[in-house]
């Protein structure tokens, strides 16, 4: 393993240690290994955090990522990631919320990251397909969050989970599995099998 990348496995496990929303292991492992599938050279990543992620993404052959992060303190550490691992000019950053910012975005994307708020998924879905290309790949982070049951207070994000899936899986242009990576990873094909 190189410098940059022992780098970035230490600050993601510092990240996933305290809690802070970064993909675990695994789903990391799932991206990059659809991102060089589908050959993705266009990324675009909901809900960035520290920007670990899209930095993972970079380095391992994507092109370009548009991030969006609404929470000031998670945008500066993204902002110090991006220029320490020498990738911020190859990365979009957006401020603001995705609610706002995703119908003004234009253009296709190889892949989409979905790992925001789950209460948005549903919402976010309809712009997420416009700008997937064919042939490109959505993956959705912990869609199966309540697998072992739903705690009372937790009713009513484990329906909004539930109708997104619900609406992804029903959605004939979409081929879809729901991996048993972290807390379950919605990966659908546009378009294609996959």
């Amino acid at each position: 393993m190189n410098e940059k990348m022992q780098r970035l496995a230490a600050l993601r496990a510092a990240a996933l240690q305290e809690r802070d929303p970064t993909a675990s292991d695994d789903v990391l492992a799932v991206l990059l290994q659809q991102a060089e599938r589908i050959c993705a050279q266009r990324v675009l990543e909901i809900g960035t955090g520290r920007g670990l992620t899209a930095v993972a993404l970079l380095l391992g052959g994507a092109a370009h990522v548009t991030a969006i992060e609404r929470d000031g303190a998670r945008i500066v550490s993204a902002r110090e990631n991006f220029a320490s691992f020498g990738v911020a000019d190859r990365v979009r950053l957006l401020e603001g919320d995705a609610a706002d910012i995703l119908p003004c975005l234009q253009g296709e994307y190889d892949l989409i990251f979905l790992d925001c708020a789950k209460v948005q998924y549903r919402r976010f879905l309809p712009d997420c397909k416009r700008l997937l290309r064919a042939g490109g790949v959505l993956c959705a982070d912990d869609v199966s969050l309540f697998a072992d049951g739903v705690p009372k207070k937790r009713k009513m994000l484990a329906q909004h989970i539930g109708e997104f899936l619900q609406a992804l899986q029903a959605d004939a242009d979409f081929c879809v599995r729901v991996l048993p990576v972290g807390k379950g990873l919605a990966v659908a094909r546009k378009g294609e099998g996959i």
